[in-house]
């Protein structure tokens, strides 16, 4: 974890740092040329442009009646879209200026900057709800990264433009951030609890504040109370992360949260020239690897909880990462989305700039045969990781009351030809609902949704103690295996005592193989049992086997029909974040109740003609 320092100990070390400059000012117009010259010439045009564009855009409104859309609605785009578009248009006038240095673009960046000193809040509608009372500030991941931009505006172009602007910046940064955050503590992302784990709010809201401060507080004393109040956040934040360097997060919440610790670990190590360094904790170059460990194939990560199914990561974090921890897969991994920004404000546009990466890499991303991590339970098993369309399993136990949290224990994933044919639906559509009470009411959150066993037709529920328990992870050359005890995922009503999945990938068939088998025993008699996959495929039955059909791909899916039927159930209209999605339940099931058995699945390339056709899978 983090060094625990005093106040007094980081003021020692800032005032033996008498300057701070992470990046050079627009008026140091020698380096910003050699920058310019260094960027190709289609993505500088490409950002002209763009700039002219945002020249002549009036800058978009935020009523009072659209922020309100979130609580009267349950929807945010109304509010949340343009109050990002400012933050974009800021971003590129801001760069353009400093790359280009003929002060065409200074007013824009003027009445923009202004534009959003001005705003009632910097939240978000989402998150702050209520329309704002000014006394009481809230701070959220938005607010914090709005104060980061600004003050890296101010850092940037201060010399250059109306000095009252920078006063205003200082002014608002204070009165929205640093005092509230030095005086309050009813903020939930400041630290870990018994109800709350730290997430990647903890990570972002942190970095904002600190960050911003580390550019524009210039009382040494208060500086340094602000850094020593982050330390613990950041071990909190730290501290969510498996003991192999993985997030239940995921690894979209991966790249934002991780992303800003990295931005502030490395401001501070330039503020106080490598005398506090963050980045020197072991752990982080465990954490920096996460995203080759989760690669399914090209631009698809394992995404459990609530991620989606593809995620893009931000390049110069890669870039970074790779140069800093002798990484070089992570730009293999950035290549496969060449120039990619997640987000398209000023913190990260400057960081596409500077965060450059190592000269020799790897021609491709070449995961490992098998990834674990034993604290969340998470395993990824590739056939032959060298080939993209490969036979992959990824498969998760954990527990119901973790971040961002599913309940989806035992869930699994089969990915083949760059898709995943048995899939995690991924993250619904961020509404008020999806966040409420009736959360686990969406298919994408409720086990419902999940291609996890169903006991007397009883779903899995929320909270820390629905948990998997632990049986065995072996790896061996001819296969790798995941045992899970799934009973105590399971109301009473349930009946179970005991409920075991068993998830395999096999290596030595032509194409690779996986079995999944459950093995139920109920306590007070006769029950039902199903295992369900689900897909977005297009799904066929044949006499003893599924077919699910995919873009590219399909898997043949084998099951004894002498002690299991088989039926296809399809769910419309799922809200997911492109819009309305149908959604398949392939659900194997008893035939009729049993006190003791199971339900074993073979699932193939639906191209792979069995060794032995008549061959039968055992109940």
């Amino acid at each position: 974890m983090l060094a625990h320092r005093t106040a007094k100990e980081i003021e020692l070390i800032l005032r033996s740092v008498p300057s701070f400059s992470p990046f050079p000012p627009a008026a140091q117009r020698n380096k910003w040329k050699t920058i310019a010259a260094n960027i190709s010439e289609e993505r500088l045009t490409k950002l002209m442009v763009e700039a002219e564009l945002a020249v002549q855009t009036p800058i978009p409104p935020l009523p009072g009646t659209a922020f309100l859309d979130y609580k009267r609605t349950g929807q945010r785009e109304r509010y949340n879209r343009p109050r990002e578009q400012r933050r974009t248009m800021l971003a590129t006038l801001v760069l353009a200026e400093c790359l280009e240095g003929n002060g065409r673009f200074l007013d824009a960046v003027l009445d923009l900057s202004w534009a959003i000193c001005e705003e009632s809040t910097w939240a978000t509608s989402s998150h702050q709800i209520e329309l704002t009372d000014i006394s009481h500030p809230v701070i959220d991941i938005h607010a914090a990264m709005t104060a980061l931009e600004l003050a890296e505006v101010s850092f940037l172009l201060g010399s250059k433009i109306d000095p009252r602007l920078s006063l205003r910046i200082r002014h608002e940064l204070d009165r929205r951030c640093f005092s509230p955050y030095m005086k309050r503590n009813d903020f939930k992302w400041m630290s870990a609890s018994t109800q709350r784990a730290a997430n990647n709010w903890t990570a972002v809201c942190t970095s904002g504040i600190v960050g911003a401060a580390l550019y524009v507080e210039s009382n040494q004393q208060r500086l340094a109370e602000i850094v020593a109040r982050a330390i613990p956040s950041l071990n909190d934040y730290l501290s969510g992360f498996d003991q192999s360097g993985g997030s239940s997060e995921g690894p979209g919440y991966w790249d934002f949260g991780f992303g800003y610790f990295v931005v502030l670990a490395r401001l501070i190590e330039q503020r106080t020239r490598g005398q506090i360094n963050f980045l020197q904790n072991p752990r982080i170059s465990d954490i920096a690897s996460y995203p080759l460990r989760v690669r399914l194939s090209p631009n698809r990560p394992v995404n459990f909880s609530d991620c989606q199914a593809r995620v893009r990561y931000s390049s110069p974090l890669l870039a970074f990462l790779a140069q800093r921890f002798a990484l070089p897969a992570l730009v293999a991994l950035s290549d496969e989305q060449p120039g990619y920004l997640r987000r398209t404000n000023l913190t990260w546009g400057l960081r596409m700039l500077f965060w450059n990466a190592p000269a020799d890499v790897p021609a491709q991303c070449i995961p490992n045969a098998d990834d674990w991590f034993e604290e969340m339970m998470w395993m990824i098993s590739r056939r032959d990781p060298r080939d993209i369309d490969s036979l992959v399993l990824a498969a998760k136990g954990g527990n119901n009351g973790e971040m961002h949290n599913h309940n989806d224990l035992g869930n699994f994933i089969v990915h083949s030809k760059g898709e995943s044919l048995i899939a995690d639906i991924g993250r619904g559509r961020y509404t008020m609902a999806y966040f409420g009470p009736q959360r686990y009411e969406h298919l994408a959150t409720s086990s419902h949704g999940h291609s996890v066993p169903s006991p007397n037709g009883c779903l899995q529920q929320a909270g820390a103690t629905y948990r998997a328990t632990l049986l065995d992870y072996e790896v061996i050359p001819e296969s790798t295996s995941l045992h899970l005890e799934l009973k105590e995922a399971y109301p009473i009503d349930a009946g179970v005592s005991t409920l075991r999945r068993r998830l395999t990938l096999l290596r030595e068939f032509p194409a690779g193989c996986v079995k999944v088998e459950d093995v139920v025993r109920f306590e007070h008699g006769p029950g039902m049992l199903e295992s369900v996959l689900i897909t977005f495929g297009e799904v066929d039955t044949e006499i003893d086997a599924v077919i699910i059909r995919g873009r590219r791909g399909a898997l043949r899916i084998g099951y004894s029909r002498n002690c299991v039927g088989v039926r296809v159930q399809t769910e419309r209209g799922v809200d997911l974040p492109k819009g309305p999605e149908n959604i398949r339940r392939v659900i194997f099931s008893f035939l009729a109740p049993l006190r003791e058995g199971r339900i074993c699945l073979d699932i193939k390339s639906a191209l792979q003609n069995p060794a032995n056709p008549h061959e039968r899978t055992l109940c």
